[in-house]
Parts: structure tokens; sequence; C-alpha cells
């Protein structure tokens, strides 16, 4: 788990950077969405579109594919495709003498609803691993713990009968949120990791909050400098899952 002071510091930046740019109430702050989720930009912070789907920069080439399943995080909103996290990750895995095909199939704006919705395209890849990372949309918007945790749950069920090997990366909110909100929401990661026996990053961005260069200036996204520690932190998660 987070240690106390790194927590401290990670919602202390997050705050900081939300009443910065907006001096809105957190509630109002979903991560950036797209017109099919019927979201919008914050009002007061820099324009950010939402990035489609990343396809794969290759032709199928017979390696087995690694998908990282997730939100803007994931997508690598606001740096460019080829310095996103997954991007990096495939730099990783090279250089490691892992061969594997990293595929990006992050959505800007996504919530775990979503997820569940689009989980076919992710099946239809046949991956050999997936990385699941949702629900900071979720937290933001204040979506109820019990609906978010269900669709997860739902999410890892389905990958688990594919016999894709599955790791959980998870994300944290603000102080602001109710503290039983919070406990609830952090605890729905350590619930499926452990009901579905798989690893889990709990906060996909430890050692990218409070570093400098890091974080956009929106105040949540990774830059791309920071999306090299995700790429790191999200290399260590699937360590025990690769084969050379």
């Amino acid at each position: 788990m987070i240690q106390r002071s790194i927590y401290t510091l990670i919602v202390t930046v997050v705050m900081a950077g939300m009443f910065l740019l907006t001096g809105c109430k957190p509630q109002r702050h979903d991560l950036p969405t797209d017109n099919k989720n019927g979201g919008a930009t914050p009002t007061g912070s820099m324009e950010l579109k939402a990035d489609a789907i990343t396809p794969p920069s290759d032709v199928d080439d017979g390696r087995p594919v690694i998908a990282c399943f997730g939100d803007s995080l994931t997508a690598g909103l606001g740096v460019d495709v080829d310095s996103s996290y997954p991007a990096d990750l495939q730099r990783e895995l090279d250089k490691a003498g892992y061969h594997y095909r990293v595929v990006n199939m992050g959505i800007s704006g996504d919530t775990t609803k979503d997820a569940l919705s689009r989980i076919d395209r992710v099946l239809a890849l046949k991956p050999a691993i997936t990385v699941v990372e949702f629900g900071g949309n979720d937290g933001l918007r204040g979506v109820p713990v019990a609906n978010s945790r269900q669709n997860l749950d739902e999410i890892l069920e389905r990958l688990t009968h594919t016999g894709t090997r599955i790791a959980l990366a998870g994300v944290t909110l603000p102080p602001q949120y109710s503290a039983p909100y919070i406990k609830d929401f952090n605890e729905t990661y350590s619930l499926l990791a452990k009901k579905y026996s798989v690893p889990l990053l709990p906060f996909v961005l430890q050692n990218v909050y409070g570093v400098p260069g890091s974080i956009q200036a929106d105040g949540i996204h990774p830059t791309a400098q920071g999306c090299k520690q995700v790429a790191k932190n999200v290399m260590g998660l699937i360590q025990p899952l690769l084969k050379k």
C-alpha cells in the first residue's frame, strides 16, 4: 500500500493543480471525455481532446499481445502517442529481451461502465496479458463505489474466462471526497485483486506526482517524463507474468 507520507503528497499536489487551474470544486473535474460519453473539458482548464483507441503500430507479427486497457492515463492524453506509457512499456520490454507486442487500448474519459461496454474489443486481440486501469473518472464523478466495483468485477471475470493473465492498476482520490467514499473506493482494487488472484499496483501514478516535470498543467495527467515512470511501474507489476 502507498505509505501515508506519499499519499499526503499526492493529494496535496492533485488539489493544488485543480484549484490553480479552475478555482472550481473538485467534484466537477472529470477526466476529459469524448463525445460518445457526453462529457466536457473542465471549465477554465486547457482544452484537451479525448483520444481514440491507438491502433497497433504494426501488423500482427505473431508476438503475444499485452493489452493496456484503460482511460486517459493509458491513452496518453496530452502527450504524443509515442510518449504514452504503453509505448514506453514496449521499449522497456524490448530492452529487457521480452518478445511481446503492446497495444494501447486506452480511451480518455472512459468510466468502468464504458470499459465494460467495449471489452469485446480487447478480447478480440486474444491478449496474453491485460493491464486493467480504470476508476479515476468514476471517482471524480462521484459514481457510487458499488457500481464501479461491480463493473470492474465483471470486467475481470470476463477476462479471466479467456485465459489472459490480468494485472490491475489502481488510482486514488483527493481528500475533498468523504472519508468513507475514499476508503471504499481504494478498497475496490485490493478486494478484486484478492478475489481474482491478480497482481495489483495500488496507485498507477506512484513516483509521478510530486516529481518536477512529471505532471501536466491540468494537475492530473502525466507528461512524457511521467509516462516513462508509469511504464516502469507497470513493468514491475507484470514482471511475474512475463515469459522469455
